[in-house]
């Protein structure tokens, strides 16, 4: 069997909806169609599509495979069309994770530039505060905020990012500048659970970390709404730098205890080590690197 050949009927069926459809616009026979896909799912051990006398749907593995069969097939378009323009100019699709806030203020924008550079490029970006696995949701590049243990990846550092106490103006002339973060458990508190999933907020005094159990009103799942509930003077709070920098600019907060928090977290571009990097990948890389590296918020 032709796997290639078989890869491009099955990407065929599935865009055109039936496989007399896939056979009409690839000039094959509908039973040489009907064989293709037989011996493509023997060859897999697994049923790729459901088939009725109406209507034809993906088999979750069948959803996976298609989505690798076409970046499989668009490198291949890529390389045969770089060999024939005699340059390597990027092509395709790529599907990006990154996660909400930080794709908002900090991925989206270089990420439209790079689109209006390179308009053969197509992205996909999603936005989500969750970590996902790469090869099982079919993702090419991911943006990752923490300390990286995955051996199978490659990591491309761009900056790091900082874990701050912050309060509003407002609440400091209330309440006191603590001196310490054990005066925390005694003041009101905006519990961000993205940073911390718990009540206890982890701090350094002289080389040590040490917990702090924190009380408060609000706690919020979503950094821009629990960032703002700090502002208003509802509680201490802590955050990613680039999580409340807009704030902080703008004097509606302002950080404390600098001294004692943790080390920063490092800000990287993960995508699998075993996959071929294509030339489009390559080139977001290489400028989202320059682009987030030069912000002074991911430094």
């Amino acid at each position: 069997m032709d796997k290639l050949l078989a890869m491009r009927s099955f990407v065929a069926i599935v865009d055109h909806g039936s496989l007399t459809a896939a056979a009409t616009v690839l000039g094959r026979s509908l039973p040489t169609m009907v064989r293709t896909l037989a011996a493509l799912e023997q060859s897999l051990g697994t049923r790729l599509l459901r088939r009725t006398t109406r209507r034809m749907s993906l088999t979750a593995e069948g959803q996976g495979y298609v989505e690798r069969c076409r970046r499989i097939l668009g490198d291949i378009e890529e390389a045969e069309a770089s060999v024939t323009r005699g340059q390597l100019e990027p092509r395709g699709q790529i599907r990006m994770t990154a996660p909400v806030l930080f794709g908002q203020m900090h991925v989206a924008p270089p990420l439209t530039e790079f689109l209006r550079r390179f308009d053969g490029v197509q992205v996909e970006l999603m936005l989500l505060d969750r970590v996902v696995n790469l090869v099982e949701e079919g993702i090419d590049l991911a943006v990752r905020i923490a300390h990286l243990t995955d051996s199978s990846m490659v990591a491309v550092p761009v900056g790091r990012v900082r874990r701050v106490l912050c309060a509003s103006p407002a609440l400091l002339r209330a309440e006191g500048l603590p001196g310490h973060p054990r005066e925390l458990s005694e003041r009101p508190c905006v519990r961000f659970r993205g940073i911390n999933p718990g009540d206890s907020w982890s701090f350094q005094d002289a080389g040590r970390e040490i917990s702090v159990k924190t009380r408060g009103s609000f706690t919020c799942n979503q950094a821009a709404a629990a960032a703002q509930a700090c502002a208003e003077g509802l509680g201490f709070g802590m955050f990613l730098s680039y999580q409340v920098e807009p704030l902080v600019r703008n004097g509606r907060l302002r950080l404390v205890l600098a001294d004692f928090e943790l080390p920063s977290l490092p800000v990287s571009l993960v995508y699998p080590e075993a996959r071929l990097v294509s030339t489009r990948l390559r080139a977001l890389v290489d400028w989202l690197k320059q682009t987030l590296g030069a912000r002074p918020e991911v430094q």
